[in-house]
């Protein structure tokens, strides 16, 4: 690396995910005045219950960083009122399965106004939150909902892996004036990796090949990304696995994920909600539809079983999708082609 090269270089740090956040709701709050956050517990001294937002109650004050009582529909409907009157309110949601309290302020109001209103009103509302999947939080505690937020007509919907991709992404969420739902899994929360410290705002509805492969193209986002790459190094030698990380499933990037399967003629897809009904099930009535005669084997699945989640630890390891399942899933695609 020359001189100039690491003098022009953007500041990089290593941060894991949870501190990546924080960092860019700092940054985000210290570059515009009408963004703001609220949600329960987020001020100081508990700065959030996975201290997502420790320190900036301190830094900005509580108008800034405004605790709200344990009402997730007063949330959300204060944060679209807000959003409506032109602010740029961040609302947390403590954990997924809240959603189910404010559905209605979030599915029936901030994501149809701007549409109902003729694009006069848009909604720069971006809510945020922890999927606590695999911490052992029971099965009231620990769901993946994204299915529900991506059948929702006017909704964005963002579920980052790393913590340069939640940086860019968040940003991403505040700066577009529709209503963004921003999901951040608690398991991914320890996950260290370079960030860079300036702003940077990552495209939604942009994907990202994480591992370039020639067999098989598994389609993941979130956590399972990960776990994604772990079974390539497994298979490697034997199979060779190309992982598309969609990072935003509302808007998708459709063109991504075509080129990948059109290319390897087969694909695994892997999240973890439950099965039925989740969003691989759409991914995977498209790639049939658009991969029609193309395709060596049929597209298959890998996700949690369709059960309430357990809380004893065994249990719930059972219940969600591991590295031998993604293997196991790619030899099976690999298997079937050969016996075209």
């Amino acid at each position: 690396m020359t001189a100039e090269t690491a003098v022009d270089s953007p500041p990089v740090t290593t941060l894991r995910m949870v501190k990546a956040i924080n960092h860019t709701l700092d940054l985000l709050l210290e570059r515009d005045e009408r963004v703001f956050l609220l949600g329960e517990d987020i001020v100081d001294p508990g700065g959030g219950a996975m201290q997502a937002t420790a320190g900036l109650s301190t830094k900005y004050g509580t108008q800034r960083i405004r605790e709200t009582p344990i009402s997730e529909q007063a949330i959300i409907g204060a944060a679209t009122g807000a959003a409506l009157a032109g602010m740029r309110p961040i609302a947390e949601i403590m954990i997924m399965d809240f959603y189910a309290v404010c559905l209605d302020q979030l599915v029936n109001h901030a994501a149809k106004l701007n549409y109902m209103s003729g694009g006069r009103t848009p909604v720069p509302l971006t809510v945020r939150g922890t999927a606590t999947g695999g911490l052992q939080f029971g099965a009231q505690h620990s769901q993946m909902l994204e299915t529900w937020m991506v059948h929702t007509p006017g909704l964005k919907v963002v579920v980052p892996s790393t913590p340069a991709d939640a940086k860019g992404l968040l940003a991403s969420c505040v700066a577009d004036d529709n209503p963004c739902v921003f999901v951040e899994m608690a398991s991914l929360y320890s996950r260290k990796g370079d960030v860079p410290l300036d702003y940077y705002e990552i495209p939604l509805g942009v994907a990202d090949v994480k591992r370039n492969g020639s067999d098989v193209t598994v389609v993941t986002y979130g956590r399972q990304v990960h776990d994604a790459l772990k079974a390539a190094e497994a298979l490697a030698g034997e199979i060779d696995i190309e992982v598309v990380d969609l990072r935003t499933l509302e808007p998708l990037d459709e063109a991504t994920v075509l080129e990948s399967v059109a290319k390897t003629r087969r694909a695994v897809i892997v999240h973890q909600a439950v099965e039925r009904s989740g969003f691989g099930a759409e991914l995977a009535a498209q790639l049939q539809l658009e991969l029609w005669g193309q395709l060596e084997s049929p597209v298959l699945r890998v996700a949690g079983k369709n059960a309430p989640i357990p809380y004893a630890a065994n249990l719930e390891r059972l219940h969600m999708p591991s590295v031998e399942d993604v293997v196991n899933a790619c030899r099976r695609a690999c298997k079937e082609a050969s016996n075209v």
